[in-house]
């Protein structure tokens, strides 16, 4: 019959339409900000710095290798490298951002930071609620403001944290094992040369009787 799918697709609309004031599922508004929909794990704002421990600046992943500041596209991430080292999660001595900043009022959330990342130092986070009435300076935030610990990424991206935590487990035993293959061989080193050194000493010679 002519017009059965128009007739069709009306009555769709107008179910999903009368469905919105009654059904628990289609209803889409709340009244917030007292009530709020809870933020689904996929959820994405803002890029936020990922430190372990319980001191945000030491316990910061980060080690200023500037690669998400050259790969965001709007060039909203600012960072200086430190002049000094500190030792990393692995144990490892590493350069650490003396100045980590985000434009806010710029940054399109692509998430590019986060997927160039080779240390799981950056992630998104879920926080929305960010006006502010400083337009520029208060959407300039640096690294105090954006360090958040790992126990907060566990809880807004728990799939995600668990698989950062496995990759960065694996990371520190190669580490540690490599660190410990190397005390090995300097002890092995250190023994071979002093029994060396004991088989080569020469033999003071005998006095020689005045005749």
């Amino acid at each position: 019959m002519l017009g059965k799918g128009i007739i069709k697709g009306m009555a769709e609309t107008a179910r999903n339409f009368l469905g919105s004031y009654v059904s628990a599922e289609r209803l889409t508004t709340v009244q917030y900000p007292e009530q709020r929909i809870p933020q689904i794990e996929k959820a994405r704002q803002f890029p936020f710095l990922v430190f372990d421990g319980d001191d945000p600046m030491k316990g910061l992943r980060c080690v200023a290798c500037q690669i998400c500041e050259k790969e965001c596209p709007p060039k909203c991430i600012y960072i200086v490298k430190s002049k000094d080292k500190r030792v990393d999660y692995k144990g490892q001595m590493q350069l650490y951002p003396a100045t980590f900043d985000i434009d806010l009022s710029v940054c399109m959330s692509c998430q590019i930071c986060v997927e160039v990342c080779p240390f799981e130092s950056i992630k998104m986070d879920t926080a929305y609620e960010l006006s502010t009435t400083d337009r520029f300076g208060g959407l300039m935030v640096n690294k105090h403001q954006l360090a958040k610990s790992n126990e907060h990424y566990r809880h807004i991206h728990p799939t995600d944290a668990a698989a950062s935590d496995a990759a960065l487990a694996v990371e520190v035993a190669k580490a540690q094992a490599k660190a410990k293959a190397d005390i090995e061989a300097k002890a092995k080193a250190a023994a071979e040369a002093k029994a060396k050194a004991a088989v080569i000493t020469p033999v003071a010679p005998k006095p020689v009787a005045a005749t």
